[in-house]
């Protein structure tokens, strides 16, 4: 069983926003098994049963076609890390321990299943969220993110004329932000990153103005929130105007808590050494974090420097580990 699910998962394609396939996977392998679930408003994998945990991960991958095959006990396949092991662990764990779970869509880009699951389910009484982190690693905190995008227009000018136009003003203003966030650490966890992701300007169509739109990303340590860093770019925005997209809260949750207990003693039961994580990223544990007051952590088995590239692969030995790990935290959690 534990295998079968995780095999049955990669081999349905699932990117962000056409998740419907593999969503039916994991209903069907649920009703096999006694459980009820269903898919609900905007494609989750519903499958409720004891709250003393939910057991979450994304049913969605980013975009890249990979050979599904297994290969010396190692299969590989777009999302067999990022992160249909965590899923089918997760999944396989529920049907064995009778605990809740869910499969959320759309996190590869902007979470909206689990903004949709928090919007419309009570709190748990405590969350394992799955993302890789290798079986013997707890994932303890996240880095937020803040989407913005600056936007500026100047009137058309010739050519031979020095006046600065909109797309000046624009890497302009980009040079000003990466020296507003130039800070040193030994740690980027510890930092706001600024990135950015697309650029575009000329002149318009009626010929009239010059217009300019670069989209970036701030990424947000747990002592920097979104406002932090919209009253810094207000500081630095003389030209044109930024606004942002739906963020996501930085999360740095306690070792001490029920969740991460509860897992560092199944690794350790598994022979491993458990070990705490800080991812660089974002995941759906920014969201619950935000909305829900109960004890979390993340966990899955895979490699997460894997994440999103050509050769995406999972050790299936490492794989059974985690369930075996999720299976133990899930009955340590119920009986606590």
């Amino acid at each position: 069983m534990t295998r079968s699910l995780l095999r049955d998962l990669v081999e349905t394609p699932s990117v962000s926003g056409d998740e419907a396939a593999a969503a039916d996977v994991l209903v069907e392998f649920f009703e096999e098994h006694g459980r009820e679930a269903w898919t609900d408003a905007v494609g989750n994998v519903r499958a409720p049963a004891d709250d003393s945990v939910l057991l979450t991960s994304h049913v969605d991958t980013v975009p890249g076609d990979i050979e599904v095959r297994v290969e010396d006990d190692t299969l590989y396949g777009r999302g067999s890390v990022d992160a249909k092991g965590p899923l089918a662990a997760m999944a396989t764990a529920a049907v064995e321990t009778g605990v809740s779970f869910v499969g959320v869509v759309g996190e590869e880009r902007d979470s909206r299943g689990a903004r949709h699951l928090v919007a419309n389910r009570e709190a748990p009484d405590a969350v394992v969220n799955g993302e890789p982190s290798g079986w013997d690693a707890v994932t303890l905190g996240y880095r937020g993110l803040l989407p913005a995008r600056y936007e500026v227009e100047t009137p058309t000018a010739h050519g031979s004329l020095p006046e600065a136009n909109a797309i000046d003003h624009a890497t302009a203003w980009w040079e000003s932000v990466r020296a507003a966030f130039d800070e040193e650490s030994e740690h980027v966890f510890e930092t706001v990153t600024p990135t950015p992701l697309d650029l575009n300007g000329g002149t318009s169509g009626d010929g009239l103005s010059v217009d300019a739109t670069l989209t970036a990303s701030f990424r947000l340590p747990p002592e920097t929130g979104a406002e932090d860093v919209k009253e810094t770019l207000a500081g630095l925005t003389e030209h044109g105007s930024v606004s942002y997209d739906q963020h996501y809260q930085p999360v740095m949750v306690s070792p001490r808590t029920p969740v991460a207990g509860a897992l560092r003693a199944a690794i350790r039961e598994e022979g491993g050494s458990p070990g705490h994580v800080r991812k660089t990223g974002t995941s759906d544990m920014n969201v619950y974090a935000a909305a829900w007051d109960c004890p979390m952590a993340t966990y899955g088995p895979g490699d997460s420097e894997l994440d999103h590239t050509p050769n995406e692969h999972i050790s299936l030995a490492e794989y059974d580990r985690s369930v075996r790990v999720l299976s133990a935290t899930a009955d340590r959690l119920c009986t606590s």
